[in-house]
């Protein structure tokens, strides 16, 4: 800790970015500052809310780079953030864009939803905060305006041609301007010009039912309803038509939700809440957050972004090189008083959920860690095996961060030098492959690791990571009952029971552990052996492939009638005779 005082007393009285570490050097969380002296030593001074009081905790370094300006240490962040993904920043949606809706600009253009935006490959409306709304939007969309759907151009015509929702480039010459005319009425639709198309449909459907044709005019009706009910639900908000998003924001209890309204064509068409726990300053999480919503490489921006007076416009005009305003009277700001209010009703509704799964995820590995005397698994790592009658062994790991699954963490080994059951071999070939390659990777390691099984798993897992590996890093294993249920956690050179409560958080975290590895265990081995399965003895025959082993297939019946043929049987059929010989061959 003394080290890390003296790197606080030179800190320079500069803008710039900051990197807290923990003990094995992971970058825990990036932040920013128009003062990097002020702003990182107030993490080791002064009270602090739990969340904050848990990230200082686990920080043993920390690093720093000064910027010149503040706008720029903002950009530098957003950039270190999206490389390092620290656990303690905040990404939207997941570390994902908002999603956009594109018009691809090809001979035979698509509509397509996409969160990837490339101005020279289409035009683009968004983004959407709602993903849901997008691609509802675009499924009206596409029943209104018939543009093709296959990714590649097919020889034949397909059901969306049979269903009316394309014109059938792939087999009739379709007129560009029939293209662009279609292409207009989206971007009005998009831009909340809905009237032409409303009057078109009446129209349609009018005519539709003079002709006694009612399931059409049902049809041309129904569509008319998706577009109200799509686009039409909020009222006018200004009486122009400028394009412009409107932030607001609340602060509740170490929360921040941050709200964001879409305007065009003075209809409000697009509102989102994001909520997220605050690790900085206010004004630096509300800076990050619109940086965030924007994708700088697109230029897709409204003509004016309107935010509350409490914040610096300057900074925001400098990075996403917009007109930004902060209304201090009439309409405008009455909008950004409902982004406000918005903002609050998402924490006041979403606090209790949120806290709630704090208590469940959180408190649960502290106090797993206090149990097992050990420092807080914030990584835990569990294995299992599976296999059926020694066939198809494989073993699974399943990766839990924060109490919660990190799926993309999650690790499939099928088994490679067991030949019969041994779920103990099986089980150190899994880990040394595992740890193998974390070090090699230098990707981070557990602070547990859980086996299910007893004693014996446990013993063999230590032995595979203090002997090959020299890792000191703690291994308990969890036992089950007669009912298959998760019944003891098992820890210490002797594998004696820890006493923990079966209604705690903390047995309810192991419980789920222990479902998910075995969940994805079964679901490994099962989907290998299905594959196992299909296979026949006719894979690997030279001359027969895919199609001409369907074909044998479907003729014949199966490999058990094929064994009674000859070859001109095989031949009558279109099977060349060398083909056949060696089929005959084979399947003897």
């Amino acid at each position: 800790m003394s080290e890390l005082k003296l790197k606080l007393s030179v800190l320079p009285a500069e803008p710039g970015c900051y990197l807290m570490k923990d003990k094995y050097g992971e970058i825990l969380y990036v932040g920013k500052s128009k003062n990097l002296r002020n702003r990182v030593r107030s993490y080791f001074t002064g009270a602090h809310d739990e969340k904050t009081m848990r990230l200082v905790r686990e920080i043993t370094d920390f690093d720093f780079i000064v910027t010149s300006t503040e706008v720029e240490s903002l950009l530098l962040e957003l950039n270190l953030i999206k490389k390092h993904y620290p656990r303690y920043n905040i990404l939207l949606k997941d570390d994902k864009s908002y999603p956009f809706i594109k018009i691809t600009k090809e001979k035979h253009p698509r509509l397509l939803v996409t969160r990837t935006v490339k101005p020279s490959t289409g035009t683009y409306f968004g983004p959407y905060p709602n993903a849901y709304s997008a691609y509802e939007t675009k499924k009206l969309l596409d029943r209104i305006y018939p543009l093709r759907k296959c990714n590649t151009m097919p020889d034949k015509l397909c059901l969306y041609y049979h269903i009316g929702q394309c014109l059938g480039p792939c087999v009739f010459n379709v007129e560009q301007e029939q293209y662009e005319e279609m292409k207009r009425g989206i971007t009005r639709f998009l831009n909340g010009e809905t009237d032409e198309i409303m009057d078109d449909l009446k129209s349609k459907m009018e005519t539709a039912a003079e002709a006694l044709e009612f399931e059409k005019a049902k049809e041309y009706r129904d569509l008319m309803g998706h577009i109200e009910n799509t686009m039409m639900k909020q009222k006018m908000m200004t009486a122009d038509m400028t394009a412009r998003d409107v932030f607001g924001y609340s602060v509740s209890k170490g929360w921040m939700s941050v709200s964001v309204l879409l305007i065009r064509n003075g209809n409000l068409i697009e509102k989102k809440a994001e909520l997220f726990p605050i690790n900085d300053d206010v004004e630096e999480e509300f800076y990050r957050f619109i940086v965030q919503f924007y994708d700088l490489k697109s230029n897709l921006l409204p003509k004016e972004v309107h935010m509350p007076k409490e914040f610096d416009k300057d900074i925001i005009s400098e990075i996403i090189e917009t007109k930004v305003l902060q209304p201090v009277r009439g309409a405008k700001k009455e909008m950004v008083d409902l982004a406000n209010k918005n903002a609050r009703i998402a924490v006041e509704n979403k606090f209790d959920i949120i806290e709630r799964d704090e208590r469940r995820t959180v408190k649960a590995i502290e106090a797993l860690g206090e149990a097992l005397d050990i420092e807080t698994p914030i990584r835990i790592e569990a294995f299992d095996n599976s296999n059926i009658q020694g066939v198809d062994p494989v073993s699974v790991m399943v990766s839990f961060v924060d109490g919660k699954p990190s799926k993309k963490d999650y690790r499939k080994f099928k088994i490679r030098t067991v030949d019969n059951i041994d779920d103990y071999a099986s089980m150190a070939e899994a880990v040394r492959r595992r740890y193998t390659r974390v070090l090699k990777e230098g990707l981070p390691l557990p602070n547990l690791i859980i086996v299910d099984g007893g004693i014996g798993h446990m013993n063999t897992v230590k032995s595979v990571l203090l002997d090959e590996m020299s890792l000191d890093i703690p291994v308990a294993g969890l036992a089950k009952n007669d009912k298959h249920q998760t019944a003891e956690l098992l820890f210490g050179e002797n594998a004696e029971i820890v006493p923990l409560k079966k209604n705690s958080q903390s047995f309810y975290l192991l419980q789920r552990i222990q479902d998910e590895v075995h969940r994805f265990a079964i679901s490994f081995h099962r989907n290998l052996r299905s594959k196992s399965q299909s296979m026949s003895v006719l894979d690997g025959i030279e001359g027969v492939g895919p199609k001409r082993k369907q074909k044998l297939l479907k003729h014949f019946g199966s490999i058990k009638r094929m064994k009674e043929k000859e070859v001109n049987d095989f031949t009558e059929i279109g099977i060349p005779k060398k083909v056949a010989e060696h089929i005959i061959e084979s399947i003897k």
